[in-house]
């Protein structure tokens, strides 16, 4: 099958696709393949969409940035490719741990605030789920990638891959989604456009707190790292 410049099959469980009309345009990496996501008619933003198959250039010393503001990670999904260095800078005016256990990359940044000195290097492939031991509905999600040829979908669910013409295994990742999708495509010289509808799970609950609550939380830990809160060194009159 060979239509708008995509030639593909093995559409994978929960992946259908609509093929749309208009040719993407060429670069000097060789095509671009435009991408539409979309789930119950509404576009799906935060999905990481790679191309697998043909051989990319040496990845070198990439870096990246997932801060924290407001007590969240931003961005909240944050693809890379193996071997970049991530750096957490806090930018909360409350101090962070963040950790992450997943088999890709498991680690710990103690309890900070402002930059840790170093950053941490994600050198496996796979989803790796951050969090932070403080503030437990921050989650942020760092998809690695052994892939060159990768972007992740906009507000108005759109992604566009500038890669090689040749034959690729297409990859869509969500957070909602049960299992990464795939397909196989071969993409031509010209270029694609495609649409493509996923069948997303639900949202997960909210876990953010109120904000009195989330004060109050915050309120109390700073009064149990204070020192003089200790009772051997505290005034009468302390209100620790």
């Amino acid at each position: 099958m060979c239509v708008n410049g995509l030639e593909g099959g093995g559409v994978g469980a929960g992946l259908v696709v609509f093929l749309s009309g208009g040719l993407a345009a060429s670069t000097a990496w060789g095509a671009t393949l435009s991408l539409k996501l979309d789930h119950d008619a509404a576009p799906v933003a935060d999905a990481v969409v790679s191309l697998h198959g043909v051989q990319a250039p040496a990845a070198g010393d990439a870096r990246a940035i997932m801060d924290q503001r407001n007590t969240s990670f931003v961005p909240g999904v944050l693809p890379v490719r193996v071997g970049t260095s991530v750096s957490f800078p806090n930018s909360d005016s409350v101090q962070h741990q963040v950790y992450s256990f997943s088999p890709a990359k498991p680690f710990e940044l103690p309890l900070y605030s402002g930059t840790p000195l170093s950053p941490v290097r994600f050198d496996r492939p796979g989803v790796v789920v951050v969090g932070c031991n403080i503030h437990d509905w921050m989650i942020g999600y760092i998809v690695v990638l052994d892939s060159a040829y990768f972007g992740k979908s906009d507000a108005a669910g759109r992604v566009a891959l500038e890669a090689p013409a040749g034959s690729y295994r297409l990859r869509v990742w969500h957070s909602r989604l049960a299992a990464p999708l795939e397909q196989d495509i071969v993409l031509g010289a010209a270029g694609a456009e495609q649409s493509l509808t996923l069948s997303l799970g639900p949202p997960p609950p909210e876990r953010r707190g109120s904000e009195r609550l989330r004060a109050l939380q915050e309120k109390l830990r700073s009064l149990k790292q204070d020192p003089c809160c200790d009772r051997a060194c505290r005034p009468r009159s302390s209100p620790c």
